[in-house]
């Protein structure tokens, strides 16, 4: 049995990292304007990038590279030796969006995978048969598709391979075709600076053009004014659908300019989803506990399992992110030794562990504290914050960039975590 991919999304070359530790099978990312997330694609340089691929290999898992911009007539020739240069570096498949891209692609790197950008907007046999034709090995679909016309899909066009959004922020537009933050200021979402304008609170207005008379609208108490904010895509509850469907190869996460802890909690989620499917242990509650521990915008299912029409919930019209259930106090460093503040740390504290996927931890007690298991979790229960110049302290807080002696050594990448309480609750979202 092939198993469903699960594909992350890397911002950086830590995220990379995270991503593929904490469970992700494949990663995508890019570097260049070239790319939809201009900010991630800066984080990247030719070098690191080649460092994450080179990382991904080592570990027998995959990086997709985005070229999925939408280019003008006088970047083309720059395109060209972009997508020569990408394919240089030993990348799996380039991601792109339009015919011309994917042509061009097909013709310079011949022999690396192309994936098709979920900005084509596939909705039907129709144009997946075409873009298939054209050399697309996989489609990630439009996320206003449905399971069953993905299906449909599947039975006409079996070699091709379908890849869907499972989980991460969901646009007001149909599948990015936005135009709001190219009016207010002049940063183009199919090009890669979307300003997600769409998530900012507006003031509403009712004109008469006859008398040139204004009126500005009251809302009621409680509702809201953040009329285009859609909630986040979470199909953690459906991936026992998805998979039972047999049309899926791939279920993938968004969020490239997300935090280190959202690549992290994400792939953990959904590694663990996927894998209790496999094993006939499916049980939601574990994934939503994991993914309700992040700031989110509320949660939605959208509609690859319901039709648009049937969804009235879609919208979060009074804020647009709230808190999770718990707040991130720090990281393990590279070596496995300190512990970098994030949020205020004491002597005495009780810290949640969360480390990559299998890592081993073992029960410590000593003069820096203990490491115990409780429940099937595991927790860091400082006695001493010894910094590494030696300097003792009581607490150390979020501005605090000196690394804290740990009891003993942890894996890379380790995060360590608190419930939140009403009082981070109401701090301002870092």
């Amino acid at each position: 049995m092939n198993k469903v991919e699960l594909l992350s999304p890397a911002g950086n070359l830590e995220k990379l990292k995270i991503a593929l530790d904490f469970g992700a099978d494949a990663v995508y990312g890019g570097v260049s304007h070239f790319s939809l997330r201009i900010r991630s694609g800066k984080e990247f340089t030719m070098e690191s990038f080649k460092e994450g691929i080179d990382y991904a290999h080592e570990r027998g898992k995959k990086v997709y590279a985005t070229i999925n911009g939408f280019p003008f007539n006088s970047q083309l020739n720059l395109l060209r030796t972009h997508i020569k240069n990408i394919a240089d570096l030993g990348v799996d498949a380039i991601i792109v969006a339009t015919p011309g891209v994917l042509k061009l692609a097909h013709e310079i790197a011949p022999d690396i995978d192309l994936h098709l950008s979920t900005q084509a907007n596939v909705m039907n046999v129709l144009d997946a048969q075409i873009y298939h034709d054209m050399g697309a090995k996989r489609i990630i679909t439009a996320r206003e598709i449905s399971l069953k016309d993905l299906q449909e899909i599947k039975k006409e066009l079996p070699d091709l391979e379908l890849e869907v959004f499972v989980h991460g922020s969901m646009c007001f537009a149909y599948s990015g075709r936005c135009l709001i933050s190219t009016l207010q200021s002049g940063r183009v979402p199919n090009r890669g600076s979307c300003a997600n304008d769409c998530r900012f609170p507006y003031e509403l207005y009712a004109a008469n053009p006859e008398t040139g008379t204004l009126f500005r609208l009251e809302e009621d108490p409680g509702i809201g004014t953040y009329i285009m904010n859609s909630k986040d895509l979470n199909l953690a509850s459906h991936i026992k659908e998805i998979l039972d469907s047999g049309c899926v190869d791939s279920v993938k996460i968004e969020g490239r300019t997300k935090t280190s802890y959202y690549a992290a909690t994400t792939a953990k989620a959904y590694r663990m989803a996927i894998d209790d499917y496999y094993k006939e242990d499916y049980q939601p509650e574990r994934y939503q506990d994991e993914l309700n521990s992040m700031q989110n915008r509320g949660f939605t299912d959208a509609y690859l399992i319901n039709r648009p029409f049937e969804k009235h919930d879609g919208q979060s019209l009074d804020f647009t992110m709230q808190m999770g259930s718990h707040q991130v106090t720090g990281m393990a460093t590279l070596e496995g030794d300190f512990y970098m503040c994030k949020f205020t740390t004491k002597v005495g504290d009780k810290l949640e562990i969360m480390a990559p996927v299998d890592a081993p931890i073992e029960e410590v007690d000593n003069e820096y504290g203990s490491l115990v298991f409780q429940e099937g979790k595991a927790y860091l229960i400082f006695k001493k914050l010894e910094a590494q110049n030696k300097k003792i302290w009581e607490a150390v807080h979020s501005g605090n960039v000196n690394p804290i002696k740990l009891p003993s050594t942890l894996p890379p990448y380790t995060f360590f975590r608190i419930p939140a309480t009403d009082d981070i609750n109401q701090a301002p979202p870092r």
